[in-house]
């Protein structure tokens, strides 16, 4: 493990190398898809990514924590937090074992990934 975070920059440059696009259209393009990520996560509703995993927005109730340093009791309010599930394709990757979906692959399939918000009127 190298330790080295991936940041927006760099996610950027990979959609440069790989479309070709001018680097600013790429980073347009990279804000266009966080930006619709975090929007959907905003409203509640799930974000599902096909063969790479799901964003989705989990209530948490208010509840009673503890320092501890101190052992002081304290109340946490209620919230929302967002939890990631990866896919079994992901988690394949993960493990180095071959899944046969990658995002080369799409690329030079030319098929399109739709992103897609899931909500519970929203069936897929």
């Amino acid at each position: 493990m190298t330790g080295k975070n991936v940041t927006r920059i760099d996610l950027c440059e990979a959609v440069y190398q790989t479309v070709g696009l001018p680097r600013a259209e790429c980073l347009a393009m990279v804000e266009l898809v966080l930006n619709e990520i975090t929007d959907t996560l905003v409203k509640g509703e799930t974000v599902k990514l096909s063969s790479f995993g799901s964003f989705i927005v989990r209530k948490k109730k208010q509840r009673v924590g503890r320092n501890p340093k101190t052992g002081t009791e304290a109340t946490i309010s209620p919230r929302r937090v967002v939890v990631f599930k990866p896919s079994a394709i992901l988690k394949q990757q993960i493990n180095g074992k071959p899944s046969g979906t990658t995002a080369a692959t799409i690329a030079k399939s030319g098929s399109s990934v739709l992103l897609r918000p899931r909500s519970a009127d929203v069936r897929s």
